[in-house]
């Protein structure tokens, strides 16, 4: 065997002063102890750790120490050529990287080939140079050192993912929650007034949405009925969409923001328009949010079938005659909470026995299809009509089954609401 120790001239070289907490650990490989001892003083007397060994085998095991910056191995050994050690070496040792020089007297390209394909970083040919070792050595350790820097960044990485998905995980159970009390909050899905029935849909498009419909009693003859929608998604639409529907709710009627009494002390609904005056104003004065939300407001006789409603910034009502025709109801109107001193318009309506009045967020008519195309007002008659048969919930299952049918999906992009009332004064 041609020696590593013999291989390295004699010419004396001084390197910079070494501190000692900044030497690599350089681990040498080769048979011969004699050889082996010379190249490792001279690995010392430049600052560095020596790890000295004649056997592959023990070699592959120091290897798997981290502190291993560099491996100086020979090619020619009689257990394990340098190219077979590095094979093992790539195998084996995976949870850190220590360079490896090669020396070899081989200088053509078949040999050198070899050498990379077997994992080698670089080669130092014999006879060897003091300064041409110093300086690969170098050149070694800046690859080492960005190495590790990487993998320490790598590290940091997992641990920071780790840490948002725990963070995530408990935004997510967090979310459920609030989803499980939004649905807390929506009403029975069915109720009868007399001759009104009264029957609500409503799907958030995440965890938490912004539409809530509802219904509430004002007294003996009117019943009153809402859909709304906050601008935006998530936690703060969904909360400022509770706080509305608690405004509107049945459970404090004189905390009905759409309610008053009269002198003899009857509750009895505001014009429609007022109220969404009423809802204008505490939006910009007291919940002081840059969201708003659209409004549909509707108060029903029971005992004629008067409607009176307004729609603010909302989709049209639909009125769904006892043939199945289908008429939309109102104007438009501005959003709640956009503008100071709103302007809202009550309209009116009538709804004969057998007819109902459709409250929709605007999820329905803009949910697309998978080239984009969005159902419109057209594809929402066109499924109103198909179930014009169908009652109460379960034409609300439908039109929503309708819709995963458009949408070839059951995830939408938007929130869905909806709420029907029916007027059957026979029944």
């Amino acid at each position: 065997m041609t020696g590593m120790a013999a291989a390295v001239d004699v010419v004396s070289i001084q390197p910079p002063p070494t501190d000692a907490d900044s030497g690599l650990t350089v681990l040498v490989l080769d048979d011969s102890p004699a050889q082996r001892a010379m190249v490792c003083a001279i690995l010392r007397k430049w600052g560095h750790r020596t790890i000295s060994t004649g056997d592959p085998a023990e070699a592959l095991r120091h290897a798997r120490n981290p502190d291993v910056s560099l491996i100086l191995c020979d090619w020619m050994m009689p257990q394990m050529t340098g190219p077979e050690f590095c094979r093992r070496l790539r195998a084996e040792v995976t949870d850190s990287y220590a360079y490896v020089l090669l020396l070899t007297s081989k200088n053509d390209g078949t040999a050198l080939a070899e050498g990379l394909e077997a994992g080698a970083d670089d080669f130092i040919a014999k006879p060897v140079h003091r300064p041409e070792l110093l300086a690969r050595m170098n050149a070694g350790a800046r690859i080492v050192a960005m190495q590790r820097e990487l993998r320490s960044k790598n590290g940091q990485l997992e641990t920071a993912l780790d840490e948002l998905q725990m963070l995530y995980g408990a935004i997510d159970r967090d979310l459920d929650e609030a989803r499980r009390l939004q649905m807390a909050l929506l009403q029975a899905r069915s109720r009868r007034f007399g001759p009104a029935q009264v029957s609500l849909m409503l799907a958030a498009s995440g965890h938490v949405g912004g539409d809530m419909v509802g219904y509430f009693p004002v007294n003996d003859r009117v019943i009153g009925v809402f859909s709304l929608d906050v601008s935006g998604h998530g936690v703060a639409s969904a909360m400022i969409a509770a706080r509305i529907a608690g405004m509107l709710s049945e459970a404090s009627p004189d905390q009905n923001i759409s309610l008053m009494r009269t002198r003899d002390g009857e509750l009895c609904d505001l014009p429609p328009d007022l109220a969404a005056g009423r809802l204008n104003d505490l939006m910009l004065k007291e919940v002081q949010t840059d969201r708003y939300f659209t409004l549909c407001l509707a108060f029903l006789n029971l005992d004629t079938g008067h409607l009176r409603m307004v729609q603010a910034g909302h989709p049209n009502p639909i009125i769904q005659r006892r043939d199945g025709r289908v008429e939309f109801v109102g104007d438009g109107g501005m959003p709640v909470g956009l503008i100071p001193g709103a302007d809202y318009t009550s309209i009116e309506a009538w709804l004969k026995p057998g007819d109902r009045l459709l409250l929709y967020s605007d999820g329905l008519t803009e949910c697309p299809d998978p080239s984009g195309d969005m159902l419109d007002d057209d594809g929402l008659i066109a499924l109103m009509q198909a179930h014009c048969d169908a009652r109460g919930v379960d034409f609300l299952g439908r039109l929503r089954i309708g819709l995963e049918a458009f949408a070839q999906t059951h995830e939408f992009p938007d929130d869905l609401s909806a709420l029907l009332l029916e007027f059957n004064p026979t029944a």
